[in-house]
């Protein structure tokens, strides 16, 4: 599965958006990746997700013991990714704000992979990542559906995307003229109370 074949599922579904948005990063862009949408459809996930794995597989060394996901957003994806791989999963959730195990502890030195949605500035897999080597173990790799930076975030572990997209995103005070009038839409969760 290629970029145009993961971009062709996210079309088919509704889920590749156009129009003025601002993201979770606070940047305004043209394109939006609505992964909540296809994880509406389970035929879409486990498309995705079997992809992913067999890339992860490939690409990332050494025999994981746990799929982990940084919750919401990822937890169909690492869910259906750790089913495709023949592991268990685990998701990190906030705790006071930062990530943490708080309902399944990891054992200590398990291998794990992370499994991301959608990487933009990288930042929820780092923490994630961050929280997985605080709880003693070892993160052999991220796989992510889209990694929307073009190749650009760095999570601190060797990365394998299904997809790769670069997308341009801008400050508010830096629009483009063709977002300049365009009523600006923030989709996504984070930072809702």
């Amino acid at each position: 599965m290629n970029t145009e074949d993961v971009l062709a599922i996210f079309e088919r579904y509704g889920a590749l958006k156009r129009g003025h948005f601002i993201l979770s990063s606070g940047l305004h862009s043209d394109t939006y990746l609505d992964k909540s949408v296809v994880s509406t459809y389970p035929e879409a996930a486990e498309t995705l997700c079997a992809a992913l794995a067999g890339k992860m597989r490939e690409e990332i060394g050494g025999a994981p013991d746990f799929v982990i996901a940084p919750a919401m957003g990822a937890i169909i994806y690492g869910y259906e990714t750790a089913r495709q791989m023949g592991l268990p999963f685990v998701f990190a959730e906030r705790v006071e704000g930062e990530f943490a195990f708080r309902r399944f502890p990891l054992p200590e030195g398990a291998k794990v992979v992370v499994v991301e949605d959608i990487v933009s500035t990288g930042l929820s897999a780092r923490e994630c990542i961050a929280a997985a080597k605080a709880a003693g173990a070892e993160v052999l790799g991220l796989g992510c559906l889209i990694d929307r930076s073009g190749g650009e975030a760095d999570v601190g572990v060797p990365m394998v995307p299904l997809a790769r997209l670069e997308v341009e995103a801008w400050p508010a005070d830096a629009l483009p003229p063709h977002l300049e009038g365009l009523k600006a839409v923030k989709p996504g969760s984070r930072g809702l109370k």
